[in-house]
């Protein structure tokens, strides 16, 4: 609430008037000292810092002497060069925290230049001069903002839409010529098929709107992980629970490596991750990326933890997964144990042990007596001992059967 319409007064004479004399000299230091802190700045054009944002700095400066003179919040209208330099910076790749230090810079100059000369006569003003400052700083804020994210996601579309279009092109197995001509994107000369599944973060198990902002969080994390691979952005078609990505390689990376982006993946989006990832040439990609997701499937059906997997790691069960007549045939070797989940149950933990039948016992929290007793009964029962190398292959694989089969 104001006073009255009387000027404020600080050193003896109007603060706006004292503002508006020393607009010229004070934009001048203003622009020299943006260059000196904010380094983005001096990339900028030696002709568009003395032009555009000199503009815009000695504008801001007026507002502020405006707004003191009105004693009242600037309008709308008064924003409107603000918001256009905003969006041309968003063009330019300016960060946006770069430009709201500019405009805390210019207000904190402003501030400095017209409460030199304060006295202790001059409180009560000066407190209202802060006021009205702080006002308007939170206008300039909230339009520069708008205007600058506005723009980034106009942009952030128009530079996506080509790499989905590349994305889809090649998944779908279209001819190169005819790809490069279409979306005007080279494809790599190899890459990284990968499918990936996210768990839920915590987070997204909130209620309310703390659920949408944590996927959205780890969408953005999880790009952010894989762009940062090759050095150049990855095409992705992802959602909060994983996706499909193509990362462009000159050639085939470490295991290795592959296998610390996705420990890293994990860490940036705070929930496991489990992928399979596969190198192929362009033409390659619509089977690398099928068997990926075949593998993803399959590691989380067969109960396997989190992790990078390919082919050789799962191979027996993945073969065992095509359609096949043996299928039944090997799932059939354990019907004798159907109705018997204990020793199914003890069956696959032997075997996952190595048939080691103390860690079976500690896994399973019984006797090592107990476990023996169980395996005498699988060997009874169906006839193939687990503890014979050649008959534990065979019941090996009719878990992996079975489990297909009841998938």
């Amino acid at each position: 609430m104001t006073r009255d319409n009387t000027p404020l007064c600080i050193g003896g004479s109007p603060v706006d008037a004292r503002l508006r004399a020393r607009v010229p000299a004070l934009t001048h230091r203003v622009v020299d000292r943006l260059l000196t802190d904010l380094p983005v700045y001096a990339t900028l054009p030696p002709e568009e810092v003395a032009g555009d944002i000199a503009d815009i700095v000695q504008r801001s400066l007026r507002l502020f002497a405006d707004v003191l003179q009105r004693r009242g919040p600037a309008r709308d209208d008064e924003l409107v060069r603000q918001r256009e330099s905003a969006a041309q910076r968003a063009e330019e790749g300016v960060p946006l925290d770069a430009i709201l230090s500019a405009y805390q810079i210019g207000t904190a100059m402003g501030w400095e230049e017209i409460s030199a000369e304060a006295r202790p006569a001059d409180f009560a003003d000066a407190q209202e001069v802060l006021r009205h400052l702080f006002v308007l700083q939170r206008q300039l804020v909230a339009a520069v903002s708008a205007a600058y994210l506005e723009a980034r996601q106009v942009l952030d579309v128009q530079e996506h839409a080509p790499r989905h279009a590349l994305l889809a092109a090649l998944l779908a197995g279209e001819p190169l010529e005819g790809i490069a001509r279409r979306t005007g994107l080279r494809p790599a000369p190899r890459y990284v098929a990968m499918t990936l599944y996210v768990a839920a973060h915590p987070d997204e198990h909130s209620p309310g709107p703390r659920s949408r902002i944590a996927a959205r969080r780890k969408i953005r994390r999880l790009q952010t992980a894989l762009n940062g691979f090759a050095g150049e952005p990855a095409l992705t078609a992802l959602d909060a629970g994983g996706g499909t990505a193509l990362l462009p390689v000159a050639e085939e990376p470490p295991w290795a490596a592959l296998c610390g982006l996705i420990d890293r993946t994990e860490t940036a989006v705070g929930a496991p991750v489990t992928a399979a990832a596969a190198g192929a040439a362009p033409d390659g990609l619509p089977a690398a990326v099928a068997q990926t997701a075949d593998i993803v499937e399959l590691v989380r059906r067969t109960d396997r933890p989190p992790g990078l997997y390919r082919l050789a790691d799962v191979l027996l069960d993945y073969q065992l997964s095509r359609p096949s007549e043996a299928l039944t045939g090997l799932a059939d070797l354990l019907q004798p144990l159907a109705g018997r989940p204990e020793l199914l149950h003890t069956l696959e933990t032997y075997l996952a042990r190595d048939l080691d039948r103390r860690g079976t016992a500690a896994a399973l929290h019984v006797h090592p007596n107990t476990v023996d007793y169980r395996i005498r009964r699988i060997a009874l029962l169906t006839g193939l001992t687990p503890t014979a190398p050649a008959d534990a292959r065979r019941l090996s694989a009719a878990l992996v059967a079975r489990r297909t089969l009841r998938a």
